[in-house]
């Protein structure tokens, strides 16, 4: 662990100021989208003061980032160097709505490797292990910067890339991987992989003995992480990042459930997403973002999206980093109102993961008139003999869960879609 990562709280807010400085004397006039930004904002750079004066910065938004994009294709103006110093492209998932490019050069690049560093320090992930990355590496950043991090520890990274699942399991086996990095719904789907093709060779039994996932809130729901290390008999650690931001917190060894924010590569503050002020610790909020030294493409004050509960007490790992506990919770965006209840994904995928006869779902929000709906459908394991019996129990589940009545039904074997990175099992049509 790096002396900076245990810092008391005064040592750490002073070390992010004068971060904050630096970032905003560098960029403000070489950035043109956050120059324009600070200037129709009324901000006196000369006279703003820090760390007081960042409430007085103007928030920024994906919809700002997306527009700015449309306006000045393809790159934006949201870029302190000239284009010619950017090496890396990389582009958002895109799960909702469209996708935001984004570039950097090998300084900031660089950067994000120094943070995940720290995530395979609270893994426990070092020299010796043997590292699988079972992602397609395409333009989604997903693992490249782990994987390229992983590199400069010393760790021996293995791609996974254009195979197969059972390809890959194969792959894992003959390496003898001792640590995988995937979505919880990859580590779920090649657990199911495993157990239907080589019945006689279970997970459990391989050298997998940690498996960092990212992507998707399930790392951090309880059922579905109890899931995944059941099933690969490994010990589960959350990470949580964005394009357009990097990696900005991970999981420690000794402290499951909670995610770190690497906060001396990022100033975070928790607000309230109506009225844009801060919440204290233990109340939830909408996670908003600065990057403290991806200067070539910074976001400043940026709205994630994700709403997070921040506990600032120090952890029992020894670092002093505000942590987010059960991680991100929701999206704002993701929340639909169905006959009066707020219905989040997440709180879907925390009941339906807790009934191990079920192999896979999809939840379907749908209209009529002016009412809406929720409509389930499962597939059950091959194992399962009364699959009508679980969806009755599922039904059940959802019911005390949620205080709703829910459709459940039944699909056979292989009806609904796999997925490798980013799963979309939450579908609203109308």
């Amino acid at each position: 662990m790096r002396p900076v990562e245990r810092l008391d709280r005064q040592a750490l807010a002073a070390l992010q100021s004068d971060r904050l400085g630096r970032l905003l004397r560098t960029i403000y006039g070489r950035n043109p989208f956050y120059t324009r930004k600070f200037d129709a904002a009324g901000i006196d750079m000369a006279r703003l003061r820090l760390p007081d004066g960042l409430s007085a910065l103007p928030l920024t938004t994906k919809a700002d980032l997306i527009a700015d994009q449309h306006a000045n294709p393809p790159w934006g103006t949201a870029l302190t160097e000239p284009i010619e110093r950017y090496t890396r492209f990389s582009q958002t998932s895109s799960t909702t709505g469209r996708p935001l490019r984004w570039i950097d050069t090998n300084e900031s690049w660089q950067w994000m490797l120094e943070a995940w560093k720290t995530v395979f320090r609270g893994a426990r992930v070092g020299p010796g292990d043997r590292v699988f990355f079972p992602f397609s590496f395409g333009p989604f950043l997903g693992f490249w910067t782990g994987f390229e991090a992983g590199c400069q520890l010393g760790l021996h990274c293995v791609p996974g890339g254009g195979m197969s699942s059972q390809l890959r399991l194969a792959t894992m086996d003959a390496v003898g991987a001792t640590v995988v990095c995937c979505t919880p719904t990859y580590a779920l789907r090649l657990a199911e992989v495993a157990a239907g093709e080589r019945p006689g060779r279970p997970l459990a039994d391989t050298s997998v003995r940690v498996i960092i996932v990212a992507g998707e809130p399930g790392g951090s729901i309880p059922a579905t992480r109890e899931r995944i290390e059941r099933s690969w008999g490994a010990r589960v650690i959350d990470h949580y990042g964005l394009t357009e931001v990097g990696p900005i917190s991970f999981e420690c060894w000794e402290a499951p459930g909670y995610l770190h924010l690497i906060e001396h590569h990022y100033l975070c503050e928790v607000l309230n997403p109506d009225a844009d002020r801060s919440v204290p610790d233990g109340e939830p909020g909408e996670l908003v973002v600065t990057t403290l030294g991806r200067d070539a493409c910074p976001v400043i004050r940026y709205r994630t999206g994700d709403v997070v509960i921040r506990r600032s007490e120090p952890c029992a790992c020894g670092r002093t980093g505000a942590r987010l506990e059960r991680g991100v919770l929701a999206r704002v965006d993701d929340m639909v109102n169905i006959r009066g209840v707020n219905v989040y994904p997440a709180g879907i995928e925390s009941v339906l993961r807790g009934f191990h006869d079920v192999a896979e779902f999809r939840s379907t929000v749908s209209r009529a008139h002016e009412m809406r709906s929720l409509r389930v459908e499962i597939e059950v394991t091959l194992q399962t003999e009364d699959a009508q019996a679980v969806a009755a129990r599922v039904s059940a589940g959802l019911r005390e869960a949620l205080g709703l009545t829910v459709e459940v039904h039944v699909v056979g074997p292989g009806v609904l879609p796999r997925f490798e990175m980013k799963a979309l099992r939450f579908v609203v049509e109308g």
